[in-house]
This record gives structure tokens, C-alpha cells and sequence, in this order.
């Protein structure tokens, strides 16, 4: 597409993108606070993380796989078709009837998920030029905030004044929207490369990543660490990965390029994108717990306690994303984020039964602000290490690591709430918790707190390997947008300077 030809800013379309963007981020946390719920209606306590496990583990798969397809075969179909198999499985997880129905269904959302973010960012930089850059960073800029901040609470409201399925049925009408604003207000030229789809290195990658999250759900409590099945899933999880990555070496069009793997800053952003996003998810989805079944409160008020961490999270990235476009400087970031994470995580582990609803609350603002640095930097520092021709690739590749941690954060530290409640009835919602003989309901509630530590406990260590990890990150000077691309494209330079943002 020419410079004249994006010369005009195609709102209707954008608008359409950024309901995607929404969409992808809304569900990765208006689930929360529906999940108490959910797990006393449908049963199977014990499953509950593999409601957001099964959804994450599918959207990191397919996350490559639509970036790659969206550069080969076109950007603007791979985006519609994602949005309109995320809305088929949204439609079939709000009509389930059993947990393992959901678990199913939320698993097809996730497929659809998994081209949401991808999809919207690739075609942005496609049709949006440097110029127009400064008009939907702030069209962004209004829109993730309340899509971060409002998930939780809208899935709130939505469980107590509706039901629980209304978590997945409000995509619906957005949707929607998205499909037609995009389909009829946006026009792409993307050039069509004549490739095949890296088929073996996406299979490959899809048995690792499964046999890793089987590995982290089950190892040291459906099974011991020694146990014939879990020592089978770590030797083809190990096999899987290692082929996958000579597989990539010698695919025409890898899913995920190894020569992206050549900046160091760019390889260093995809481990701490794994950690922060294990921790991130860890943390969302299971303070709902404590704030339900220990504290007393409605979905819709486990909601508005989990806005400190949120508008904490949103607020930190977006004065982070300017202050690096300010001045250019980023390294700084990612080491704030690690520490401030590690802090909130172990402050955290103060909350006790008795714990006051508003300081529990207001506690989880220092945890939110370590997770907003480390995300901006790290997805700034991922977009402009790769060369234009790989845009969709690092863009699929940033969110697959993201989503990959909060699949495997989810799954190992889920294991360890589940762990920590053996004993309890997996069938409670937490209305009919409360109505329980005062003894037994003080020992779930300590039994809750007691998992709720655990799951806080690792996300202090995740965010503490972060922290250590962000030192290792360079300096590296900043370019301004208009600066020539690389001279090759192919292989871009280790650590070449990033572009300073618009």
C-alpha cells in the first residue's frame, strides 16, 4: 500500500480493529470473577483452572499460526475468520452444561482468540502510516484501559445480575461489529507470498506446549514427579521442542522465524513477555477466590477490589509507552517492573482471613504497577527488533510467549490452590458458603487463603527471575521512524536500534 493510499485514516475499520483488540483482552479477564461461580454450578473444582488453561493453551498455538497466515494469505480475512470462530466458541461455552463441555468449547474460543491481537496489530501497521500513528495510539489508549480495568467487573455484574453464561454471551454484539465495521470500512492490498503454512513446526509446537501444561497441571499432585506418566510428558515435551526448533531452521516460512532469536533484547522480551504473563493470569484469576469465599463479597464487588491492580497495570503502560517515546530510554522499565512485581506479590502474602476487604484491595496496586512496566517495555522492544516483513511473526510470537506463561502460570499455580483445598466441597459457589455452619465455613476460608498464598508465592518467584533476567537487557539507542529499514531483511543486525515510537 502506497503513502497516499494510507494517507486516509480508515476509521470505520480501525474502530472494527479495535473491537478485536478488545475483544482478546476482555475475555482474558472478565472470566475471573465469574469462575467461583461457574465451578459451583457446573462441579469439578479440581478442572476449574483448565477453564482458563484450555483457552489460553489453544490461543498460544494458534497465535503464530494466524499471524503467518495473515502474511501469507491475507491479513483481513485471517482477522474476520478469527473473530467469527471466537464468537462460535463464545456462543457454545455460554450454552454448556457440564465442566467439561466448557472446558471443550472455551478451547475453540481460544482458537479464535489466539488471531484476535495479532490480526488487528498486523493490519494497523498495515494501513495506519508514521504520521497517523500519534491518532490511534490514542484511539488504543482510550479504548485497553477500560477493556483491562473493566473486565473484571464487568464479568462481575454480569454473574450477579444476569448468570454467569452472559460473561461469554456479551462478545456477541462486539463482535458483530467488529465483523461488519472491518468487512465494509476497511480496504487491505496485502501482497500474498507463495509459501506453504509451516504444518510440522506448528504440530510440533502444539505437542510441546500441550505436553508442558499437562506436565505443570499434573507433576507432584495427580502424579509424582517420578511417575511413569509425568517422566513420558517431559521427555516429549523435551523432544517436541527440540525438533521444533530444527524444524524452524529449515522451513521456508517458519512459524515463528529463528532469526528474530538473534537480537539479544528481542530474545531477553520473549522470556520476561513468558514470566510476567505466568504470573499476570496467576495472580487475576484466583484473587477473585479470596475475595468471594474468604471475604464475603458479590462477583460484582471482587470486580471493583481488583481495579487497583488493573488501572495500576494500565495506568504504569501507558505513561511508560510515553516516557520511552519522550526520551528513548527503556532498559530502565523492565527492572522497575521485576522489582515492583516481586514486592507486590510478597505483600500480598500478608492477606489473611481476617484482612480488611479495602486494604487487600489497595495492596494489589504495587504488584499491578511491576506487571504494567514489564508488558509495555517488553512489547516495544519486541515490534521494533523484527524487520517489516516479519511484523505479523513478532507480533504472533510476543503474544504466543505471553499467553504460553499464563497457560503454564495458570496450570502450575492452579494445581497448588487445588492442592491446598483438598478436602473442601468442589460443588460451592460462594452464596452457598456463606450460608454454611460458622466452623466449617472457617476452615474453607482458611483453606482458600492457604491456596491463594501458594499461587502468590509462585508469582513472587516468577516476577524475581524477571527481575534478575531484566538486567541483562541493553541500551540500545533508539531510531526514529522515518530511518531506513535494515539492509537486509532477512536477517536483521543483533540489537539494532529500535524505532522511537511516533
Amino acid at each position: 500500500m502506497t503513502t497516499t493510499q494510507k494517507a486516509r485514516l480508515p476509521y470505520p475499520g480501525l474502530t472494527g480493529l479495535m473491537l478485536g483488540i478488545v475483544l482478546g483482552t476482555l475475555d482474558g479477564t472478565i472470566v475471573g470473577t465469574a469462575l467461583p461461580t461457574v465451578a459451583g454450578e457446573l462441579g469439578g473444582l479440581d478442572r476449574l483452572s483448565w477453564v482458563v488453561t484450555a483457552y489460553l493453551l489453544t490461543a498460544a498455538v494458534t497465535t503464530p499460526l494466524w499471524g503467518k497466515a495473515g502474511d501469507l494469505y491475507g491479513r483481513k480475512g485471517a482477522y474476520l475468520s478469527a473473530v467469527a470462530v471466537f464468537l462460535t466458541g463464545s456462543v457454545l461455552s455460554g450454552l454448556a452444561q457440564s465442566m467439561e463441555q466448557l472446558i471443550a468449547f472455551r478451547a475453540l474460543q481460544g482458537v479464535g482468540a489466539g488471531g484476535l491481537m495479532v490480526g488487528a496489530f498486523a493490519l494497523i501497521g498495515t494501513v495506519v502510516s508514521p504520521e497517523d500513528s500519534p491518532r490511534v495510539q490514542a484511539i488504543t489508549g482510550a479504548m485497553l484501559p477500560a477493556a483491562f480495568a473493566g473486565g473484571p467487573l464487568l464479568g462481575g455484574l454480569l454473574t450477579d445480575h444476569l448468570n454467569w453464561r452472559w460473561a461469554f454471551y456479551v462478545n456477541v454484539p462486539v463482535g458483530i461489529a467488529a465483523l461488519l465495521l472491518v468487512s465494509l470500512g476497511l480496504r487491505v492490498r496485502t501482497p500474498r507470498v507463495r509459501a506453504r503454512v509451516d504444518v510440522a513446526g506448528a504440530l510440533l509446537l502444539t505437542t510441546g506446549i500441550l505436553a508442558l501444561t499437562l506436565l505443570a497441571t499434573w507433576g507432584g499432585t495427580r502424579y509424582a514427579w517420578t511417575s511413569p506418566r509425568i517422566l513420558a510428558l517431559a521427555s516429549t515435551a523435551a523432544a517436541a521442542l527440540a525438533l521444533l526448533v530444527r524444524t524452524e531452521r529449515r522451513a521456508a516460512e517458519p512459524v515463528i522465524p529463528p532469526r528474530l532469536f538473534h537480537s539479544r533484547n528481542f530474545t531477553l522480551a520473549q522470556i520476561l513477555s513468558l514470566l510476567v504473563g505466568a504470573g499476570m493470569l496467576a495472580a487475576m484469576n484466583y484473587l477473585p477466590q479470596y475475595f468471594q469465599f474468604v471475604r464475603g463479597q458479590s462477583s460484582t464487588a471482587s470486580g471493583l477490589l481488583l481495579l487497583p491492580l488493573m488501572l495500576g497495570m494500565v495506568a504504569v503502560q501507558l505513561a511508560t509507552g510515553r516516557r520511552i517515546a519522550h526520551d528513548g530510554r527503556y532498559r530502565i522499565y523492565p527492572i522497575l517492573g521485576g522489582g515492583l512485581m516481586t514486592a507486590g506479590a510478597l505483600t500480598l502474602l500478608l492477606l489473611d482471613v481476617d484482612t480488611p476487604t479495602a486494604v487487600a484491595s489497595g495492596l494489589a496496586v504495587i504488584m499491578g504497577a511491576g506487571m504494567g512496566f514489564l508488558m509495555q517495555s517488553t512489547l516495544l522492544i519486541t515490534m521494533y527488533s523484527a524487520p517489516p516483513r516479519d511484523m505479523g511473526a513478532a507480533s504472533g510470537t510476543v503474544t504466543l510467549v505471553r499467553t504460553l506463561g499464563g497457560s503454564l502460570g495458570v496450570a502450575t499455580l492452579g494445581a497448588v490452590f487445588t492442592a491446598r483445598l483438598a478436602g473442601t466441597d468442589p460443588n460451592l459457589t460462594p452464596s452457598q458458603a456463606a450460608r454454611l455452619p460458622e466452623p466449617v465455613r472457617e476452615g474453607l476460608r482458611a483453606a482458600v487463603t492457604s491456596g491463594v498464598h501458594g499461587v502468590l508465592l509462585g508469582t513472587a518467584v516468577l516476577a524475581a527471575l524477571a527481575f534478575a533476567v531484566a538486567w541483562l537487557v541493553r541500551e540500545v539507542p533508539l531510531r526514529t521512524a522515518t530511518e531506513a529499514a535494515p539492509a537486509s531483511a532477512d536477517r536483521p543486525p543483533a540489537d539494532r536500534p529500535l524505532p522511537r515510537p511516533s
